[in-house]
């Protein structure tokens, strides 16, 4: 065992959130920052390439995940794609930056949680952002994050657009602005041509601050504790076990899956679950590994007639469409269309020939699944179930995306491009044969949140300064502390939660220091 230097703060998990926290922390020169990250440097070429995207799926830089057998899938177990890189899954996913919608942080404030509403999280959207539109109501040009839109979109993207419009929906350029419902082209976290992550934006430029520690391969296997005030975290590394202490907080930013997963590890979740696991109780907290919510998705997917010319600069997604099923413009649109010049069919997204698809995305389902520890190993992976399909009510919805995306693809702007249907397929009509096809291909597009949920109640996971409850010293921050999921891709709003909990740490941090003043002062 070695015992390292102490530092102000440890942040566990080098993603969207851990990025962001680690550079804020250390703009105070004084502030001791040590950054572990389980998986290795962002070095692999293409990792930097956008259109090399799905060619990252299930590599060294990817943990790979499977779910346990889904019931409501027929048994299916479904691959999770999470980054096992700096930058996290910013680092492999599709590069879409899309905030979500109003709405859905007006109603986490209305869960109990002050302070997250819209108007509360804009400026740390803003801030982080370096739009190539300009600065706006509801664009930032000063942060560290390029966005920007497509430089070569592929023409069948633009038909696309132009289909949805054609069948009555609105064209709507910026999904980030004033409204989200409409069709329109997707901003990108790219730069100069190449993939911006979060570890591009927000750690490499940083680098060289000499109170910022950044250790990959580093596996933490559990945080210690005396009590219930945290004073450290052990760790793998190289084949050894290092142990750090800290002078103020942990920040654990591991994800949806590992942070549930070290928390329990930890001795902090339900005591039922610790105790089966031989762990010791620190804290008794049930809503740890519960609440998890995703965005499943089906597809639709044509032969192509002819080359659609797509760039290495662009995404596999490059257009898309926010809708309500029942036509409801003051809704919260309840399915997001994620269209792109390729063929990929879950679950097993085969792509190969010329081709287009789009994804059906429900954007609020009613499962609800949980993650639980497969042993008390660490270097075990953790055991979860989404529950896809649970609800009769998001088979249906799904079918409609199905029946409204014909339609689409139908559409005359299309008519040059349109080959024959590849999936579901021409022979697959009827309802019972779209609630099969449903079943039988749903999937993910790796938008897990929701296991540490923020809030009061008492599944809640930590409060609305995101500190665990019932422990000193210890925050999460990442998707995992999102009460429901939001409404469309999390990267943005995972970046975002990194912001606005880098202020909450050092408004906490600069109120004890004044009180420390005033104590040792009388």
């Amino acid at each position: 065992m070695n015992f390292l230097a102490r530092y102000d703060y440890i942040v566990i998990g080098a993603g969207s959130a851990g990025c962001v926290v680690a550079n804020r922390l250390t703009e105070d020169s004084e502030t001791s920052v040590l950054l572990l990250e389980a998986g290795i440097p962002d070095t692999k070429p293409e990792i930097q390439i956008p259109a090399e995207c799905l060619s990252l799926l299930g590599s060294e830089v990817d943990w790979g995940y499977f779910s346990e057998p889904e019931s409501y899938l027929n048994n299916r177990k479904i691959f999770c794609s999470r980054g096992k890189v700096l930058g996290g899954s910013s680092s492999i996913n599709i590069m879409i930056y899309l905030r979500g919608n109003p709405h859905d942080y007006d109603h986490w404030q209305s869960l109990g949680n002050p302070g997250w509403s819209y108007q509360h999280v804009l400026p740390y959207f803003k801030k982080s952002e370096h739009s190539s539109r300009g600065a706006s109501e509801f664009h930032g040009v000063d942060g560290e994050l390029s966005v920007t839109d497509l430089i070569a979109p592929a023409v069948v993207s633009q038909r696309f657009v132009d289909a949805a419009v054609a069948l009555g929906y609105e064209h709507n350029p910026d999904a980030n602005g004033m409204q989200q419902l409409g069709s329109g082209l997707y901003q990108l976290t790219i730069k100069d041509g190449k993939r911006h992550s979060a570890a591009t934006a927000f750690l490499v430029p940083i680098l060289q601050r000499p109170n910022l520690t950044v250790t990959t391969g580093a596996l933490v296997t559990r945080l210690l504790f005396e009590d219930t005030r945290t004073v450290g975290v052990e760790y793998l590394h190289e084949g050894t076990l290092h142990q750090v202490m800290i002078n103020q907080e942990v920040i654990l930013s591991a994800g949806t899956f590992d942070s549930p997963k070290l928390l329990m590890l930890s001795g902090i979740g339900s005591a039922e679950h610790l105790k089966a696991m031989g762990i010791p109780v620190v804290a008794d907290l049930p809503g740890v590994g519960q609440n998890l919510q995703d965005h499943p998705v089906v597809s639709v997917a044509h032969e192509a007639t002819q080359d659609l010319h797509t760039a290495s600069t662009s995404s596999i997604a490059e257009a898309g469409l926010f809708l309500h099923t029942e036509g409801n413009l003051d809704a919260v649109p309840d399915l997001q269309f994620l269209f792109g010049p390729v063929v990929l069919v879950p679950p097993g997204y085969a792509h190969s020939g010329l081709g287009f698809t789009s994804f059906v995305c429900l954007t609020h389902p009613q499962n609800i699944g949980s993650v639980s520890l497969r042993s008390s190993d660490p270097k075990d992976t953790p055991m979860f179930r989404m529950n896809y399909l649970q609800s009769e009510a998001d088979v249906q919805k799904l079918v409609i995306g199905i029946k409204l995306l014909r339609n689409l693809f139908g559409a005359s702007p299309l008519d040059e491009f349109r080959g024959k249907e590849i999936a579901p397929g021409a022979d697959k009509q009827s309802d019972a044969a779209l609630v099969a096809y449903v079943r039988e291909t749903c999937s993910t597009v790796w938008h897990p949140v929701g296991t540490c949920k923020m809030g009061t109640d008492p599944m809640a996971v930590v409060d609305p300064e995101l500190r665990v409850h019932g422990i000193e010293g210890l925050r999460v921050v990442d998707a995992s502390i999102m009460p429901t999921i939001t409404t469309g891709n999390t990267n943005a709003p995972t970046i975002m939660i990194g912001e606005k909990a880098a202020d909450l740490i050092k408004v906490e941090r600069t109120s004890q220091s004044i009180a420390n003043k005033l104590n040792f002062q009388v």
